[in-house]
């Protein structure tokens, strides 16, 4: 009798437990609270915006009723089973177990990766800035047992790029040298790291917009644009639900394809009768430039208009930002899909089924929208950047690496940085080389190039696209960046320090600190996380510490 009764005990905790865990994996969450469960979980902050993300794009599904959006806890818990908690274990398996996953920054968010000026204007390949600041600042860890840099050291990154080399040397007190052989590459990292006048900045450009305004009144465009959005918004609200659509596309319960092309030639017709009652112009004549292929005709227009504004302003450094905010703008504003943004395919001139937002998507027909935003959005993150920036000195240099008397061109631009080189010699070097037959730099902003009339310098590149990853190409690149080094090598300290960011799948780097009469004395392997809109696969990059032979 005894035995019965504990076993009749044991038996009833037993159903309470599985009654209590089925309870607590059907149990529904606010956004509020899977928010605060998620950030439990996982040991980092998940907002409510980034749970309504993953509502929204069908990761977990909406549930609830009464207006109230609620989620399964069991579906968020399985989904962060499968994705967060096992990356760097999944990552380490298909890349190698060598990976310092403290390099992947994965802790920050994507607006902390972007912070402040760091975001002034897209641009293809470049380094987020916590990498930067992991080398150059004074702290040291178990992989980084030696500090580098200190304030009022000078740091050159003669790939200079967008620019995040100078810009984070600035916000840590430390001087900077950028050169690029992209004239336009130079403006970029130029207007990052300038002071400016803000107010004037804001007056200028809300003249500007208000003359946008006014010259669009003449115009059929916006009205056109209005209905347009009308009708898609019910369509898309027909035939796209949020967030059922995209949850039932990535279960396989909908042909994605075959649905998104039926849907898409469903809605052309109501399209072209638009068009052709608002008299829109799609195509410009001839498909010769650039700025011809890869823009409508009303988009082309606006442009010309902004710019005649933009050479009006009499400040050259406020002229200067305007220029990149209209160079931004016209960025976004090309006539492709929102999935081939990053990297054009063909010019869109009609509506379309995006795939990356799951429902019928169309080209722009104005850049009012961008302009006013990315003018907005400048002057906060100008304002952010004055706040955490320190007095240094800072120039991009236009011209060839390989070859570039830094103190020659720097007395013409900056005199007192010059001096400082002369009188203390540059630190090191921290900068991430072209890769070899990856990216054509000049053509990924031809219609900046094109609109301002800047000198283009492809033939000068080191690495680029057009000449491919064949042993002619690898050759020319190992020389290429030995000269660089050989160069640079005049204005270094003795005891320098150089990191070089690269994914050197074609093990060219030791080589390349040989010709330079340098050793690789150490090499920090990390992932690099969301590379592109497309590639999210496991991919990795190499911070090779370099120092004198």
């Amino acid at each position: 009798m005894k035995s019965f009764v504990i076993f009749a005990r044991a038996l009833i905790l037993l159903i309470n437990e599985k009654e209590g865990q089925q309870r607590y994996m059907t149990e529904l969450l606010s956004i509020q609270e899977a928010s605060r469960f998620a950030s439990e979980y996982l040991g980092k902050n998940v907002t409510p915006s980034n749970i309504s993300y993953l509502i929204q794009y069908g990761r977990i599904k909406k549930t609830g009723d009464n207006g109230s959006t609620m989620i399964l806890k069991e579906e968020l818990l399985n989904y962060y089973k499968g994705r967060g908690i096992s990356k760097e274990k999944t990552w380490k398996e298909q890349i190698g177990d060598d990976l310092n996953w403290a390099l992947s920054f994965e802790q920050y968010k994507e607006a902390e990766t972007t912070k402040h000026v760091h975001r002034l204007h897209p641009y293809k390949g470049k380094f987020i800035p916590q990498l930067v600041e992991y080398f150059l600042d004074s702290h040291t860890d178990n992989f980084k047992r030696e500090i580098y840099f200190k304030k009022g050291d000078i740091v050159l990154d003669p790939f200079s790029g967008s620019g995040t080399t100078m810009v984070q040397a600035c916000e840590l007190g430390i001087h900077a040298i950028g050169v690029d052989i992209s004239a336009f590459n130079a403006m970029i990292g130029n207007c990052k790291s300038a002071k400016y006048d803000i107010p004037d900045i804001y007056r200028e450009t809300s003249l500007i917009t208000r003359k946008l305004k006014s010259y669009l009144l003449d115009s059929h465009t916006v009205e056109f644009e209005e209905e347009l959005l009308k009708a898609l918004n019910q369509f898309n609200s027909r035939h796209f639900p949020v967030p059922d659509y995209k949850y039932n596309v990535l279960r396989k319960e909908i042909d994605e394809k075959k649905y998104g092309n039926e849907r898409e030639m469903e809605f052309l017709p109501i399209y072209h009768n638009l068009v052709e009652r608002y008299g829109i112009r799609l195509k410009q004549e001839g498909d010769t430039s650039f700025l011809n292929r890869w823009y409508l005709n009303h988009v082309r227009e606006e442009i010309l208009f902004v710019f005649e504004e933009i050479k009006k302003i009499s400040s050259i450094d406020t002229k200067k930002m305007a220029s990149i905010i209209l160079s931004r703008t016209i960025r976004s504003c090309r006539a492709t899909t929102h999935a081939d943004l990053a990297t054009l395919v063909e010019p869109v001139v009609s509506t379309y089924y995006c795939r990356k937002h799951g429902k019928i998507c169309k080209p722009l027909f104005s850049i009012l929208k961008w302009w006013e935003s990315y003018a907005k959005d400048t002057i906060k993150r100008l304002t952010e950047f004055d706040r955490v920036r320190k007095e240094t000195f800072h120039t991009c240099l236009t011209g060839d690496s390989r070859t570039i008397d830094l103190l020659v061109e720097l007395n013409k631009k900056n005199p007192e940085l010059a001096r400082l080189v002369s009188d203390q010699r540059i630190r090191g070097i921290f900068s991430s080389p072209p890769y070899v037959g990856l990216i054509d730099y000049h053509e990924q902003h031809a219609y900046a190039y094109e609109l301002f009339g800047f000198k283009r310098n492809d033939d000068l590149e080191i690495g680029p696209m057009f000449k491919g990853q064949g042993k002619e190409a690898k050759q020319g690149y190992i020389e290429g960046i030995s000269d660089v080094l050989n160069n640079a090598k005049k204005y270094l300290a003795d005891d320098y320090d150089i990191f070089l960011v690269a994914n050197d799948k074609h093990d060219l780097y030791p080589t390349i600190a040989s010709n330079a009469g340098m050793q690789i004395v150490n090499r920090y392997r990390r992932p690099v996380l969301n590379r592109t809109e497309k590639d999210k696969g496991a991919y990795s990059e190499t911070i090779f510490h370099l120092k004198e032979r």
